[in-house]
């Protein structure tokens, strides 16, 4: 296998340290999966920053929580000793401490929010200092992740991940200019992600892409689902399966918003194989229908080849949560390795040629 698309020779475009923390004590570990738009002729990144507390003590692990005080939430660091709880917890996970009874994951060491990044050229960005969007919610008190956007007339409607003891949420922001938001809720329950919203109504309704992960009978397959007002979703139905071999073995899932192209809309995919590696497909839908697919890359059109991608926080893993279509030409803005984001470009008519019906 080989990727078809071409990667930008400024690749990665951006990286941890080109963002300045939150707070004093925090570092940044990674920018990444990050969604995309157009507005008032700049590329706007809503980049996902994840964060995590500095220890001097390599057996002290920090974990930052928000935590509700007088009706707001605060972040606060709670901290765990390696010597004193790895027999109630286990460690072994950079990610995550996972209680040993059941394997439950009980807190995350890092946590997510949401930053701006303004592009003239899609390339060169400035990153705000000051947060977009951070956890305000019971829902999110162990962060926000991975963005998507999708612009209706003249609003952008953002979906995210909400994490928090409750599992994996699907909420939603609206705005209308990148400076003022409003908050819609939770518009999928625990646990489900990956939701795109396409950027019309089809038929008199809206849809979206999305990810349940069943627990004890089935796969992390992706469904479609309509709506009439962006907010109640119904009429639920499974979309495409992982396969039982090969590169989308393990897990699949929706990337950024479909586009709408002459010969039906195209998404682009993540799917994972048993060995957490990442890679990116592409499937084109019906334009009056999104339910149904026309045709599916049998292989993977990006899989993880440069260092940054095969090398990082979390390696192996290429991930897109916003793609722009410019005239013939896609351009993928991707997390690599957890850690950073790289751009990658591919002709439209290169994407049809290895779609099969």
């Amino acid at each position: 296998m080989k990727s078809i698309v071409q990667r930008h020779s400024s690749n990665p475009i951006i990286t941890p340290n080109m963002v300045k923390p939150t707070q004093g004590d925090f570092k940044v570990d990674g920018v990444f999966n990050a969604g995309v738009t157009r507005f008032n002729d700049e590329t706007i990144l809503l980049l996902r920053v994840a964060e995590s507390v500095i220890t001097e003590n390599e057996d002290i692990v920090g974990v930052p929580v928000f935590v509700k005080e007088d009706e707001h939430y605060q972040l606060q660091v709670v901290y765990y000793d390696k010597r004193r709880d790895s027999k109630v917890y286990d460690f072994s996970d950079s990610r995550t401490i996972r209680r040993r009874s059941d394997h439950k994951v009980v807190h995350l060491t890092s946590i997510s929010h949401f930053r701006l990044a303004r592009s003239k050229n899609g390339i060169d960005f400035h990153i705000e200092d000051r947060s977009f969007l951070v956890p305000e919610s019971q829902y999110e008190t162990w962060g926000i992740e991975d963005p998507r956007i999708t612009k209706i007339d003249n609003s952008f409607y953002i979906t995210y991940s909400a994490v928090s003891e409750y599992g994996v949420a699907t909420a939603m922001i609206k705005t209308d200019d990148f400076k003022d938001y409003e908050r819609l809720g939770i518009i999928f329950v625990p646990e489900n992600k990956d939701v795109s919203i396409f950027p019309e109504k089809i038929n008199g309704y809206y849809y979206a892409y999305h990810r349940p992960v069943p627990k004890e009978i089935g796969n992390a397959n992706i469904w479609v689902s309509k709506s009439k007002d962006l907010i109640n979703w119904s009429q639920h139905e499974h979309l495409l399966s992982v396969s039982e071999d090969g590169w989308e073995n393990g897990r699949i899932g929706g990337g950024g918003p479909s586009v709408k192209t002459e010969k039906g809309w195209l998404h682009i995919y993540h799917a994972a194989d048993k060995n957490d590696c990442y890679c990116l497909g592409a499937i084109l839908t019906d334009i009056d229908n999104p339910g149904r697919i026309i045709a599916k890359t049998q292989y993977p059109i990006m899989i993880p080849e440069a260092s940054y991608e095969k090398d990082g926080f979390f390696g192996n893993v290429v991930f897109t949560c916003g793609i722009l279509l410019e005239e013939d030409l896609v351009k993928i803005y991707y997390g690599a390795s957890d850690e950073v984001i790289g751009l990658a470009e591919v002709l439209l008519k290169d994407i049809y040629e290895v779609l099969e019906k």
